[in-house]
């Protein structure tokens, strides 16, 4: 079979698209891609035109034809950094499509165990940004930066907009150009082309430095660990952690 390349614009919208035009071409394409990450390929490419439409026919017959746990399953892993991502969800789309809602109780599948691993990691880095979340004040807005593998902001939101609904704030995910924008009772995740902080005033110097204070005065010299602490709070995330940075 000659491999068959599709192309489309990046949005879960899109894939559904990609998905529909699997069927409705009745094709199986061997890989699928972002159009923006795409590179120059020799072989047939089929770019997927995002219609609505066949984007909710698609979704509704998730937990129609599926079950409700699969849909969630297709939700959550197009969050995820897993390698070939599309390619995965469309296999198991196709897989629950012939066996029904047992799909997600065959974990020796190859297909549906990386689907469950990579949402089970995209679950566990979520949390632990719940707890590794460093907010700065500037002129009474509260600002924060976070580098996660997996698109985490979805999963993070009702946290804080729960935690703070009287707050004015933001949380940057500078790898997928995404941000989460709160004021009091309104909020969303938007993409953001370009994002940067002014320097922190006096102020919220002075608290980083109370933070600090704080942080090596509750630490028990006689029973550190720097490895226990790289297991529980790895170093990729050091470099937003206002413990962690120099003065």
């Amino acid at each position: 079979m000659q491999p068959l390349l599709y192309r489309y614009d990046g949005s879960f919208e899109g894939f559904l698209c990609c998905v529909f035009d699997s069927y409705a071409r009745k094709e199986q394409p061997t890989e699928i891609c972002e159009e923006s990450t795409a590179q120059l390929s020799l072989f047939p490419v089929h770019r997927v035109v995002t219609d609505p439409a066949h984007a909710k026919r698609v979704f509704s017959s998730l937990r129609a034809r599926i079950s409700a746990k699969a849909e969630d399953l297709v939700l959550l892993g197009f969050l995820t950094c897993m390698h070939e991502r599309e390619r995965v969800l469309l296999q198991f789309i196709r897989l629950g499509f012939r066996y029904g809602a047992k799909v997600t109780d065959m974990l020796s599948d190859p297909t549906v165990s990386s689907l469950e691993k990579a949402v089970g990691y995209l679950r566990e880095e979520a949390h632990l940004l719940l707890g590794f979340v460093r907010f700065s004040e500037y002129e009474g807005r509260l600002a924060a930066v976070i580098s996660p593998k997996n698109r985490v902001l979805p999963l993070m939101q009702a946290h804080f907009c729960a935690r703070f609904p009287e707050e004015t704030f933001c949380i940057y995910d500078d790898v997928h150009n995404e941000a989460l924008l709160y004021r009091p009772h309104v909020g969303g995740i938007f993409s953001i082309s370009a994002f940067s902080l002014p320097e922190a005033d006096a102020r919220e110097q002075y608290f980083r430095s109370l933070w600090r204070v704080f942080y090596e005065t509750i630490a028990i010299q006689d029973r550190e660990n720097p490895k226990c602490r790289q297991t529980q709070m790895p170093k990729r995330y050091w470099p937003h952690l206002t413990e962690m940075r120099p003065e």
